[in-house]
């Protein structure tokens, strides 16, 4: 019986996030409802982005300049122009701000992008699976139940803005989830020839134009 209790409260922290706008730019918005939340803890959420979707490290730098958003990307440094096939995992922590409309409640949304992918053979589109976050909790004043939270390794500070070691926690209990899907259109692979012929002729096209200019408008010694 006590071990079913202390896992019925240890499963009150829940955890959402949606996927808004359309196309190849979105707004990753996360949410989590502590079931307990001592004061002056930071709040994190830690997801791992498959090879399909990625977030500019320099559109994040400039967002965490303006105070907008608050995260660490691993690795710091990707190929932003690299497809899908060729990309690798990044592991993203994402600090979160208290909702002023609930008490225990945390929020945040980060710019995610999706990359190219493989054309296919009879689908138009491919899905990327984002997986729940894991939720964590750095609290330096303040004692977690052990019941609850357990040490987590994450070697990263209790904010963005600072540099000083700190112990975060996470669950011991998966929080109640559902994956969130994107779906990313792709090209046929029956159309490769016609859109690699299109490709030849509007580059020697708009060479042949940029020549030309150069050749009338242009001043050579």
């Amino acid at each position: 019986c006590v071990t079913l209790d202390v896992q019925a409260a240890c499963q009150d922290t829940a955890v959402t996030q949606e996927l808004l706008k359309e196309g190849f730019h979105r707004d990753l918005l996360v949410k989590v409802e502590l079931g307990e939340h001592p004061g002056g803890c930071a709040v994190a959420a830690r997801m791992r982005l498959p090879p399909g979707i990625y977030v500019d490290p320099y559109e994040l730098a400039t967002l965490q300049q303006h105070n907008l958003t608050k995260a660490v990307l691993f690795p710091d440094v990707i190929d932003l122009e690299a497809p899908k096939y060729l990309a690798r995992d990044l592991l993203l922590l994402l600090f979160l701000e208290p909702d002023a409309c609930c008490s225990h409640c945390f929020q945040a949304a980060v710019p995610v992008h999706t990359r190219y992918h493989r054309p296919a053979e009879g689908r138009q589109e491919a899905l990327v699976v984002l997986e729940s976050p894991e939720v964590l909790l750095c609290c330096c004043h303040s004692h977690l139940s052990a019941e609850c939270w357990e040490p987590a390794e994450v070697d990263t500070p209790c904010s963005s803005d600072n540099t000083g070691p700190c112990q975060w926690h996470s669950t011991k209990h998966r929080p109640a989830y559902e994956e969130s899907m994107l779906r990313v259109p792709v090209g046929l692979r029956k159309h490769s020839s016609l859109v690699c012929a299109l490709t030849l002729l509007t580059t020697g096209l708009c060479s042949g134009l940029i020549l030309t200019a150069a050749c009338k408008y242009g001043h050579f010694s």
